[in-house]
């Protein structure tokens, strides 16, 4: 039975649309002093250098919002803190009126998420009224409890960024965490690069602090952690494989094996959002045709599953044209855990999205499935 590679190409892109239309907005406020290294720390962590867009839509006095049409993440930028007790008050009470403001209207779309505050390690110092101004931000926030980190950027020494993060936690601010980073590589002079690390740390708390409903945003959006985007892309793998799997409880009919080409889509939709790559109908194309050998076949055509269980030792034959519920399983799990496996080639650097549709990257693309087949049946 072989089905139309094209139709379900199709419905693929259906799908992955509909997943990114229903993504939530991530609402960050992004505080600290002028020069902290803020649109360093923003365009470091998520995609399409945010901060390089202009100056954003002013929002008060003192904040902007800078957001990018097709991103659903809006980054709240307050400005110019060190200009005196009396901005600074007028820059807490504005962070303090957006939170409320997003809260009055019930929608998780427009209310305020998480705050970064920033401090820049390299200034050796925390000055005594960004702690008061903590403390105070602190307590208004008691009613509101909108998870606040406090990110230790240029952190080129990491001695001197832990010495600056244990003063910080022995103050006992209501924050969830103090994070040292250094954003990005840098040449330090005569005595080579300090590479740059923390960001995947500051994607990992976020992710535990955030509400559910932003896991897939937070993913989709960021850059900062290859390894979140995988721990997340695979427990979408897992899902589709117990799916498959229990549609084939019983030995499946090839007439009703399209009953699992629905799961394996909903799969490639997911994991396509979570890496926030631009994919469209021919790369899915192309990836199906990788996966599934010459002709045209789907996944679970019967020629196809009949090669196919030759690389799962002890999974028989078709004999009686039926599959497995084992087999089911394995067949989506390696294909899930290959399209990651190319997702991540893309993410590294070492190939583009492009390359999916060209002979080399069926062939990768062929060879990633191949293994995870023997993979996932040991």
């Amino acid at each position: 039975m072989d089905l139309d590679t094209d139709k379900i190409a199709q419905e693929a892109i259906n799908a992955i649309a509909k997943k990114i239309k229903n993504l939530k907005t991530l609402n960050i406020i992004v505080a600290g002093k002028t020069g902290v290294g803020k649109s360093t720390l923003i365009n470091a962590v998520f995609r399409e250098k945010l901060a390089e867009t202009g100056m954003g839509k002013p929002v008060t006095d003192h904040m902007r919002k800078i957001t990018k049409k097709g991103v659903p993440l809006a980054i709240y930028d307050t400005r110019g803190f060190e200009l005196g007790r009396e901005v600074q008050t007028e820059v807490k009470r504005e962070v303090i009126d957006t939170i409320s403001k997003g809260l009055a209207t019930q929608d998780i779309n427009n209310a305020i998420h998480c705050i970064w505050y920033c401090i820049n390690t390299a200034s050796n110092r925390v000055e005594p009224e960004e702690i008061e101004w903590l403390k105070e931000l602190s307590k208004d926030n008691q009613i509101t409890q909108v998870p606040i980190i406090i990110v230790l950027t240029q952190s080129f020494s990491k001695k001197k960024a832990d010495e600056m993060r244990k003063m910080l936690l022995d103050e006992n601010l209501d924050v969830i965490q103090v994070i040292p980073v250094l954003a990005e590589d840098y040449d330090i002079e005569d005595l080579g690069i300090a590479k740059s690390y923390g960001l995947d740390i500051l994607i990992k708390v976020m992710g535990e602090a955030l509400p559910d409903e932003l896991m897939d945003t937070l993913q989709n959006v960021q850059i900062a952690s290859l390894e979140e985007k995988k721990r997340y892309a695979q427990a979408a793998v897992a899902t589709a494989s117990l799916a498959a799997a229990g549609a084939g409880a019983a030995p499946i009919p090839f007439s009703d094996c399209a009953l699992l080409i629905p799961t394996e889509i909903g799969m490639i939709a997911s994991i396509t959002v979570i890496f926030g790559f631009d994919v469209n109908k021919s790369i899915i194309t192309a990836l199906l045709s990788s996966t599934i050998g010459a002709g045209g076949a789907t996944l679970l055509g019967k020629t196809v599953v009949s090669n196919l269980l030759k690389f799962i030792p002890g999974a028989g034959t078709v004999a009686g044209g039926a599959i497995s519920a084992g087999a089911a399983g394995v067949i989506t799990a390696a294909l899930g855990e290959a399209y990651i496996g190319v997702m991540e080639l893309v993410f590294k650097g070492d190939m583009t999205i492009g390359d999916i549709e060209t002979k080399k990257g069926k062939d990768t693309m062929t060879q990633l499935f191949k293994q995870q087949l023997k993979v996932k049946h040991n």
